[in-house]
């Protein structure tokens, strides 16, 4: 390997280290707003036309829907996703990209599992859950989770279609958390925060495409 491979291969690893940085600097700063009551105004109001759209003739229509996205979302959800996933890619001889999505997978979970044991924020009570919940509510893991897993298939697909259909799945379920009233919004989006810092991380730091 030469000088300038060595070189390039720093600055990635590098990129690669700042971009989690970033992000979880991101998620404190969200973290000490919430707490200083910065974000009440945008967090109650969303969360109160969450709770009117969903009283509405429309929303009880739509409430199974946000039900079932969360379940997909959800942790027995994601592992039975991810375990399909994995199914597949060993199948079509890819085996260092499962072992790169379950490795990612596995340490962005206690990543995020950390988090919410450091900030230990309580679950939000403006709206009646529709969700049993049983964890600490900031970072959203629903959201974290599917950024990560989503968001690497998206990248192991490497094809427009595949980012689109990511973006819209991660989009709906993270909306479902804010609609079922067990996260505030900053919750879901310090949780996409965290999961696009970690994918990114992993993404250069672990051989992803390699083979």
């Amino acid at each position: 390997m030469g000088v300038r491979s060595i070189s390039d291969r720093r600055k990635a690893l590098a990129k690669g280290a700042g971009a989690l940085a970033l992000a979880l600097f991101c998620v404190l700063a969200i973290a000490l707003m919430q707490r200083a009551g910065w974000l009440d105004g945008l967090n109650v109001g969303l969360m109160e036309w969450a709770g009117q759209a969903r009283d509405s003739a429309i929303g009880q229509h739509v409430t199974p829907i946000m039900r079932l996205a969360s379940a997909i979302g959800g942790t027995a959800g994601r592992l039975v996703l991810l375990a399909l996933s994995l199914g597949v890619l060993f199948w079509a001889g890819r085996r260092h990209c499962a072992c790169w999505l379950a490795a990612m997978m596995a340490g962005g979970t206690a990543l995020n599992l950390i988090l919410k044991q450091i900030f230990a924020a309580p679950r939000p009570d403006l709206l009646p859950h529709l969700d049993i919940v049983h964890t600490y509510s900031f970072p959203s893991g629903h959201a974290a989770g599917n950024m990560m897993f989503f968001g690497a298939l998206g990248m192991l697909i490497a094809r427009p279609a595949g980012y689109w259909v990511a973006a819209a799945i991660i989009a709906l379920i993270g909306v479902s958390r804010v609609w079922l009233g067990v996260h505030w919004p900053s919750d879901v989006t310090a949780g996409w925060i965290e999961g696009l810092g970690w994918l990114a991380f992993c993404r250069i730091w672990l051989p992803a495409r390699r083979g």
